[in-house]
């Protein structure tokens, strides 16, 4: 088989992470949990929006859903799941990994899933940590996944960040502890020279021109022969979300970007290349992974 046919038959996986605008950790330091009641909810439109646009497109996705979203939009939950989407925990309420003790991080995963479980009716086997807070210091957090019966974490980022990043892991799904621990599937990211850049998803979807990030998928796909894992949030294809005042340039920067590009842009990814669950891809090889 060519390299060029090896990437047309390769499946990618499409993931959601369901939060809202006032719940991104760039905003900690602006928006208390405790004002998050009081704050206008948009991800129900949102994520309707995100639903028909797959249902149109014809393909299945996994939805890392936040517990604090499933309490209070159980029907949203239950409408993801009935679309034949995977749900997955996002945790309960984004609070990163490194700032959690392995106690706490324990009772806040148990509670999700058995959360989401309960409303859904079928087990929830995959987990990705707010903001990809998982990294070389915390590597305990997918022991306790597993321990919890959690089968795949989505949780690194092999790259350089000022808020996350694990540069010198896996760029592709791994198992923990030498191939004995839990299913890892980084987010992806493309090799140029000795160091990975981005190309997953996220704000620098919305930076990067189309074309990088359509040649970075394909070169992940044909060159490397492995599926690509992309991730969005629904509050990115939302441009009338209320804008947050008193935030620095850079937060601005982040958060803002071309969020009136990114619903067309995400329609054409989802055109160009072949997309799928989570669990579907990467599941069914997991043994072989190591």
């Amino acid at each position: 088989m060519s390299e060029s046919q090896a990437g047309n038959r390769i499946k990618n996986a499409m993931t959601v992470d369901v939060e809202d605008y006032f719940q991104v950790s760039a905003f900690e330091p602006h928006i208390a949990r405790k004002d998050w009641e009081s704050l206008p909810c948009r991800v129900e439109n949102n994520i309707e929006r995100i639903l028909a646009l797959f249902e149109q497109k014809g393909i299945k996705a996994t939805f890392f859903v936040l517990g604090w979203m499933a309490e209070r939009y159980p029907h949203m939950v239950r409408q993801i799941h009935a679309q034949g989407h995977e749900v997955a925990s996002h945790g309960y309420q984004h609070v990163r990994v490194v700032n959690q003790t392995p106690e706490t991080f324990r009772e806040d995963i148990i509670r999700t899933r058995a959360l989401l479980e309960d409303t859904i009716g079928v087990p929830v086997i995959g987990y990705r940590a707010a903001s990809y807070s998982i990294g070389r210091d915390n590597l305990w957090a997918l022991d306790e996944l597993q321990e919890t019966g959690h089968q795949y974490s989505s949780s690194i980022y092999p790259i350089e960040h000022d808020l996350y990043g694990m540069p010198e892991a896996s760029r592709f799904a791994f198992r923990h502890r030498d191939g004995q621990g839990l299913l890892e599937i980084p987010v992806t990211t493309v090799r140029i020279g000795q160091r990975n850049y981005p190309c997953g998803g996220g704000g620098y979807f919305r930076l990067f021109p189309y074309a990088l990030s359509r040649w970075a998928i394909d070169r992940v796909n044909r060159h490397d022969g492995e599926s690509a894992v992309f991730y969005f949030h629904p509050w990115e294809i939302d441009p009338q979300q209320p804008r947050q005042k008193g935030i620095g340039l850079k937060t601005r920067f982040r958060h803002y970007l071309n969020l009136s590009r990114m619903e067309g842009r995400l329609s054409r990814l989802l055109d160009d290349f072949q997309w799928d669950r989570m669990d579907r891809i990467f599941l069914p090889q997991a043994e072989q992974v190591q």
